[in-house]
């Protein structure tokens, strides 16, 4: 049995069990191509109250070959027919951006940290003192990697799209074996976008149980709704692509929300997971005004002392400041001991 989820620490916030969902915000490559949009995304999904933004660090070089051929044109897709080596080069986050682009972060005070593709990266990432590391899942089986990213010490999240049991395992025991024990596993379907009946969220708790780690959702459904089931589900770490506007195109444009989006899901995230609360069958504070219109029993037709009380006297009715209705059969058929008006409460002192 692996050991109880614990909680882990980015920047200074806790995430985990019982905190709030660590949304993070993924530009990718919808930049395009351009620093200043890069700077301008930035600024709009910090103002989302995303918890985190997230680059990709990598050339063409670094994660491809410059090369024709069936092996490296994509087929399918979004990016069907496209080159591998052109693709990378046109949704890459140039290394000279990153030292701007954390700049800008700090400034801003939002958390920023990078999926590194090579030693390169990790190395140029290092440099800017980056919080925490992302594995991608196309990724999760380069273990020598994952070593590396973990020797640096720092908090690593891994998607998991793709993977088997066996190859999520050795993972984990990669990032555990070369320093670091503060793992997040992101359930993850390859697919851009993925088909929401293939989201398979159920898996989230499960990853966390069989893995002992914290667990969460990289969400590449429509909207949002995967993402705030997935936290109703326990999710504690939810990735999401940004854009500025799909209809600026962009790599990975079709399946990013767009600011107002990105916000709501961020709020609804959050206001899932605070839904949730605990297992509650007493009266709650913001119920308690409400009480009294619930039914309770009321004379609704004057009687005489001494008059016998039937059905024609009393009814079950709104508002609640009567007898309870289970006490009904208890109050037909005995004596009024006073006079009694319509619209009184029924109360014992009455019979």
């Amino acid at each position: 049995m692996p050991p109880a989820t614990a909680l882990i620490e980015i920047a200074g916030r806790k995430i985990g069990p019982g905190q709030p969902p660590y949304v993070i915000c993924e530009l990718s490559g919808n930049h395009n191509g351009a620093l200043d949009r890069a700077m301008a995304l930035l600024d709009a999904a910090a103002a989302t109250g995303a918890d985190a933004i997230k680059l990709q660090t990598y050339t063409p070089d670094t994660i491809t070959l410059d090369m024709d051929g069936p092996d490296f044109t994509i087929e399918g897709g979004p990016w069907h027919g496209q080159r591998l080596y052109d693709l990378y080069g046109q949704a890459q986050t140039p290394y000279a951006w990153h030292a701007p682009l954390f700049e800008r972060a700090k400034a801003l005070g939002v958390t920023l940290f990078s999926t590194p593709f090579d030693l390169t990266a990790i190395d140029l990432l290092e440099g800017l003192n980056v919080p925490a590391y992302k594995i991608a899942s196309f990724e999760l089986v380069d273990l020598p990697l994952i070593a590396a990213v973990a020797r640096c010490g720092k908090p690593i999240i891994m998607s998991t799209g793709m993977a088997n049991l066996a190859e999520i395992g050795a993972a984990v025991e990669t990032a555990k074996a070369h320093g670091t024990g503060e793992i997040v596993l992101l359930h993850c379907t390859s697919a851009y976008p993925a088909p929401m009946d293939e989201a398979n969220i159920r898996t989230i708790p499960d990853l966390a149980a069989r893995f002992g780690v914290v667990a969460g959702l990289s969400d590449h459904t429509p909207g949002t709704a995967a993402s705030v089931a997935a936290v109703a589900l326990g999710a504690c770490v939810i990735e999401k692509h940004f854009t500025l506007a799909r209809a600026d195109g962009g790599p990975d444009a079709a399946f990013s929300l767009e600011p107002h989006e990105f916000s709501a899901l961020v709020s609804d995230c959050k206001a899932a997971r605070r839904a949730l609360g605990q297992v509650q069958y007493d009266l709650a504070g913001s119920e308690a005004g409400n009480i009294q219109f619930r039914r309770s029993l009321y004379v609704i037709a004057d009687l005489a002392k001494g008059q016998v009380i039937t059905a024609d006297h009393v009814r079950s009715i709104r508002p609640g400041f009567g007898l309870a209705p289970k006490h009904l059969d208890a109050v037909l058929g005995k004596v009024a001991k006073r006079d009694l008006k319509r619209g009184e409460p029924v109360a014992w002192d009455m019979i």
